[in-house]
């Protein structure tokens, strides 16, 4: 039986990691799991283990949490005797000298159609860009960031109202039917793999708070987009009164007429019903779910009943940096 270890960090990687040691039983065997340290967590800032390694502990399997790939933690990887490494939203860049060690490579589940959307945030990237289907692409790992070829897709349809949080949740079952057609050829000398195609590549970035501000002058689709897609992080927000408002979901109406007089982008054309109505630079948004400094996440009409915000207010914007790039990101 092949030897198989597992690295991953984040709750995405968990279905991936259930399969495997549930049906996978007569191709390959975890052997160990590698995952980020314990991180500091909540008002106490208590050090907390991530659910992967808590899965880990409760099936008896060895947990390395280093958190620098050092010799001494390759040596850790090396002592298991891996077959193959398997890879998802793991937190560390593989060095060559990794990469070489098990005889079948290592391969990732990235959360995207390669080759779009390499990179740090394809998830998000993908709904911001008004795609309208994602996936996980099964790639053997090469020194180039997500540049590996690929052995097989599993795709995902993207529906409307879909935020990050929502396609995480698809993407993470995805990984199920794509390792039940492909495990046993990772394990494989020579596996099909093709190699990808450099021409139509572009690449997403780590977010940061920043990217969570509002540029009314934008379409509504495109804002709506930004929104859902930036959602549960960092998510978005606009100033009200030097109150910074959250927002949680988004819908547009880019056909929607604006009433004369009230067509500056950001004005609050009204405030009542399921949403607040925002004029744009084409169409009107509606903002469905918004939160208040140190409250919840609320319902628009909820939120309005306790914090009104009147038709011909003026939403102040801001620049919404790109999160896209047809070449890398720097720094």
């Amino acid at each position: 039986m092949k030897r198989l270890v597992f690295m991953g960090s984040d709750p995405i990687a968990l279905p991936a990691l259930e399969w495997i040691w549930r049906e996978a039983g007569a191709q390959a065997a975890v052997v160990g799991v590698f995952t980020q340290p314990d991180r500091p967590t909540g008002r106490g800032q208590k050090l907390t283990p991530n659910g992967i390694k808590l899965w880990a502990l409760e099936h008896g399997l060895p947990v390395h949490q280093p958190e620098k790939l050092t010799p001494a933690a390759r040596e850790d990887l090396a002592a298991l005797k891996p077959d193959a490494v398997l890879v998802m939203a793991y937190g560390h860049i593989l060095r060559q000298d990794w990469l070489d060690l098990p005889p079948c490579g290592v391969w990732n589940l990235h959360a995207s159609i390669l080759p779009a959307l390499r990179g740090a945030s394809p998830i998000q990237g993908a709904i911001v860009s008004g795609a309208r289907e994602s996936g996980v692409s099964l790639m053997r790992m090469v020194l180039r960031l997500d540049a590996g070829p690929v052995l097989d897709i599993e795709r995902v349809p993207i529906a409307p109202d879909d935020t990050a949080a929502a396609l995480e949740d698809k993407l993470a079952c995805a990984c199920v039917p794509l390792l039940a057609r492909n495990l046993a050829a990772t394990l494989e000398p020579q596996p099909p793999v093709r190699e990808q195609d450099e021409a139509a590549v572009t690449f997403t970035r780590r977010l940061r708070k920043e990217d969570g501000r509002l540029d009314f002058a934008a379409p509504a689709g495109v804002l709506a987009r930004r929104v859902n897609g930036l959602f549960p992080w960092p998510g978005t927000f606009f100033d009200l009164d030097g109150e910074v408002i959250k927002v949680g979901l988004a819908a547009a109406d880019e056909g929607a007429p604006v009433p004369p007089g009230s067509a500056a982008p950001g004005t609050v054309l009204a405030g009542g019903g399921d949403a607040l109505a925002v004029a744009t630079g084409r169409g009107v948004l509606r903002l469905l779910r918004l939160q208040r400094p140190g409250g919840r996440m609320l319902a628009a009409a909820e939120f309005l009943r306790g914090r009104a915000i009147p038709a011909g207010v003026q939403l102040a914007s801001a620049p919404m940096p790109d999160l896209i790039a047809r070449t890398p990101f720097r720094g």
